[in-house]
């Protein structure tokens, strides 16, 4: 693999960490590129396979595991997996830019243990679970029983924030995103 930083942002759900991470590559200055996870569950209202996610069957995602195509990846629920393919750090670092990610918690630590100099680890932690079940509900993406799941799962995912390098808490989005680009220029920088 050619070589170049790796950026973490991982969060529980609600959390504001997609939004953090847009932020970060409208950044002109800063020489990012989105890694683009897989995902075998089917996409969203405006999602776009390529862009979002590379939308893989439960199948194809299985068959790509045992190809070794993966950096990382997890079963987040029941034949629901999420991974990051290693195609996508190479036709990043190749491009002479740096890869962000927005990935869930184990993700974010997985990645962080295999690049542990290379990469900064960011939990982005919401003011409350309260605020996170808020702001899942205002989506209106998701049914009843996926936002239970989520917020049961957020509390765990929380356990985990002290693993990362550091943790950005999103009560206020414009401060939170300043915090964002400061902590990741400096890491670029250094």
């Amino acid at each position: 693999m050619a070589s170049g930083k790796l950026i973490v942002f991982s969060a529980p759900s609600g959390s504001g960490k997609t939004t953090i991470v847009k932020h970060l590559l409208s950044e002109t200055n800063l020489p990012l590129d989105f890694s683009i996870s897989a995902a075998s569950r089917s996409p969203r209202e405006g999602e776009v396979h390529g862009k979002d996610y590379y939308f893989l069957s439960a199948d194809d995602f299985r068959s790509k595991v045992a190809e070794d195509a993966f950096l990382e990846w997890e079963e987040v629920y029941k034949d629901n997996f999420y991974g990051t393919l290693k195609s996508e750090i190479t036709r990043i670092w190749k491009e002479g830019k740096h890869v962000i990610f927005d990935i869930d918690v184990v993700g974010g630590l997985n990645i962080k243990k295999q690049f542990p100099k290379e990469t900064l680890a960011v939990f982005v932690q919401p003011p409350s679970i309260e605020e996170m079940e808020r702001r899942l509900r205002g989506r209106a993406t998701e049914t009843e029983e996926k936002i239970k799941m989520r917020v049961a799962k957020a509390a765990q995912e929380i356990d985990f924030s002290e693993k990362f390098d550091t943790i950005l808490i999103n009560d206020d989005l414009s401060l939170a995103k300043e915090d964002a680009t400061q902590l990741v220029r400096s890491f670029l920088e250094s």
